[in-house]
């Protein structure tokens, strides 16, 4: 069985999104952790907007990935720039990926703004998650 490790600065949002969706579309041929060079726990919104397209990610708790160093990964994939390039050394002989999606927690502006963000940043995450999937776990 496949692992995957997703990356992103807080574990917060993206990250979270990104684990949601890969477990979705991988089902159980693969074991899905994400984590963050922080923890800043899971935005309420990303619970909210992942619900809404039916995954629930409200168990999911935000994770530092000192926390994981001990698993072997096939795939670390981080999801925001600030996290590839800050990541600690991370031993793993891991396939690294790399896809920088905009971060919707940092939108400012009417309620219809902040959920439309998190709607497109969402759907750019089950997108790539569906394609990697596909490509990369048999």
């Amino acid at each position: 069985m496949k692992r995957i490790l997703v990356l992103c600065t807080g574990n917060s949002c993206r990250s979270q999104m990104a684990e949601g969706w890969l477990r979705h579309f991988a089902k159980d041929k693969a074991e899905v952790y994400s984590a963050g060079i922080e923890t800043h726990g899971v935005n309420p919104k990303a619970i909210q907007f992942m619900k809404e397209a039916g995954i629930d990610i409200s168990r999911h708790t935000s994770n530092h990935i000192n926390e994981y160093k001990q698993i072997d990964f096939d795939y670390i994939i981080t999801v925001c720039d600030h996290a590839k390039e800050n990541c600690p050394y991370f031993p793993a002989n891991a396939e690294r990926l790399h896809h920088n999606f905009s971060d919707p927690s940092k939108v400012k502006g009417s309620e219809e703004e902040i959920a439309n963000a998190f709607r497109a940043t969402r759907d750019e995450i089950r997108d790539y998650s569906k394609k990697f999937i596909e490509e990369n776990i048999k």
